[in-house]
């Protein structure tokens, strides 16, 4: 397994083509805007020992990082939530693995699948593929959303048939691919893309029903920064008004122009009726791994219990029942992540699967709960959220004595670790944080009304309509 160190200089061995605010980058290791996003993903390295945050690989018996592995059990799966919720909880942040990780493992499952019914070889394909991320210790970016164009129209539909990620042209030894993925979260912090489709496919839509694997500086990858809430803090010389001093998490457009794919990393090509399942497996997958939230979840109720205290309002009623509810959504979220991986069940390639339907009720939780913990934060904490003034009025030799008298709070708190506190709830509430934390958590693994869609079609209302019509002796047809 790769040391922090050594994964951070492993970035620095890439050739990514990236732009941000109009101007190409040529060091993106150490710009101050992309650096905390990578500290987060150095992380995932850093903590890497333990049951929680390592496995046994079942591909060389070696142990490895857990966000490279193919789960063999449902305790792998519940080893994962804590992984997540761990991690979310250390870097108060997206720390962009999840998704790698939930394409390896939905590769696992539907290249087996796809060659049992066609007698094609993408599973040893992927074996190959997935034994060389393995080794290497290797971050992927799975990239599903494409720009969709005209929602109203199918892909083979669109005006410009961009909109999806296609086949342009096959040629002797590979593939040749255009379009766009969009919110690509941790794009420039991976060394591998991960392309699947993002929707299901029909026969018109085959040219679209593909997936496979790029190193991230391949040729005609093109990446642009997602402009951020409060980005250009990061570029003031490191104060404290950024939140989060440490990590941050980052969105890119990806742009595939013109992109050659050799066959030995096509794991999926035409075979459009396999798009669907493609797409729900790996939507439960990281519909799980949103167990993260409830990581965030932990440090902005740490925060908000601490400015409580700071403001000498911890001991009033309704304040204490806040932080218990607070306490009580969030871990709701990680009990239903939990139990989607308790009712895991195994596929015919050896994968386990999570419960779909509890999958899909844990991130339906998350578009709402984060929202309500951020409301509560902010209603606790006070106005002082977004009228504080900055660290340098702080720092100022004429007026920080006045900011300083009047930010303090309660007697033997310094004004300035006030200001810090209310600072990381505004970073993860409001600022560059809530990328992360709020925005995704409604967006992230599929907006809310996609698992709407997945739970009606997947819980068993005549069943519930057969015990009630029991109990109160209705005749049933």
């Amino acid at each position: 397994m790769k040391t922090r160190q050594e994964y951070i200089d492993s970035l620095r061995r890439l050739n990514l083509e990236v732009y941000m605010f109009g101007e190409r980058l040529t060091n993106i290791v150490d710009h101050p805007v992309v650096r905390p996003s990578m500290n987060a993903v150095a992380a995932t390295y850093e903590l890497a020992s333990g049951e929680i945050m390592t496995a046994t690989s079942h591909l060389s018996g070696e142990r490895i990082n857990r966000f490279t592995h193919i789960h063999q059990s449902t305790d792998d799966l519940v080893r994962k939530s804590k992984m997540e919720r761990l991690m979310g909880a250390y870097t108060g942040t997206c720390f962009q693995r999840c998704a790698g990780m939930d394409a390896l493992n939905t590769l696992s499952v539907i290249t087996y699948d796809i060659d049992q019914k066609y007698g094609t070889r993408y599973y040893q394909r992927f074996l190959k593929y997935l034994r060389y991320v393995q080794d290497e210790d290797l971050v992927c970016d799975a990239a599903m959303t494409d720009a969709k164009g005209d929602r109203r129209l199918r892909p083979a539909q669109q005006d410009d048939p961009d909109m999806y990620t296609h086949v342009v042209k096959e040629v002797p030894d590979g593939i040749i691919v255009r379009g766009a993925k969009l919110h690509q979260t941790g794009a420039l912090n991976s060394h591998e893309i991960i392309v699947v489709p993002t929707r299901a496919m029909r026969e018109e839509d085959k040219d679209y029903a593909i997936s496979f694997a790029i190193p991230s500086d391949t040729k005609g990858v093109i990446y642009i920064y997602g402009r951020q809430p409060s980005d250009t803090r990061k570029l003031e010389g490191g104060t404290y008004d950024v939140g989060n001093l440490h990590y941050g998490g980052h969105e890119c457009l990806m742009v595939f122009d013109d992109v050659f794919v050799p066959w030995e990393r096509v794991f999926m090509y035409k075979e459009h009726e396999f798009a669907v399942d493609l797409v729900e497996k790996f939507a439960s997958y990281h519909r799980q791994s949103y167990a993260c939230k409830s990581g965030m979840g932990d440090v902005l109720i740490g925060a908000t219990q601490t400015i409580a205290e700071y403001n000498g309002i911890a001991d009033a009623p309704h304040v204490k029942d806040k932080i218990v509810e607070m306490n009580h959504l969030n871990e709701t979220i990680f009990c239903c992540s939990v139990a989607c991986a308790h009712e895991g069940s195994r596929q015919s390639s050896g994968t386990y699967y999570v419960n779909p339907l509890m999958a899909n009720i844990t991130k339906l939780h998350v578009t709402r709960v984060p929202y309500e913990l951020a409301r509560m934060a902010q209603e606790i904490a006070g106005g002082i959220v977004v009228t504080i003034p900055s660290e340098k009025d702080l720092r100022d030799p004429k007026i920080g004595r006045w900011v300083d008298k009047y930010m303090k709070g309660v007697s033997g708190v310094s004004s300035e670790d006030r200001m810090r506190v209310v600072r990381l709830i505004e970073s993860l509430t409001l600022g560059a944080g809530a990328v992360c934390y709020l925005p995704e958590s409604m967006h992230g693994a599929g907006s809310p009304q996609a698992q709407r869609i997945m739970i009606q079609r997947m819980v068993n209302l005549k069943a519930k309509q057969t015990a009630a019509l029991r109990l109160c002796g209705v005749e049933q047809a």
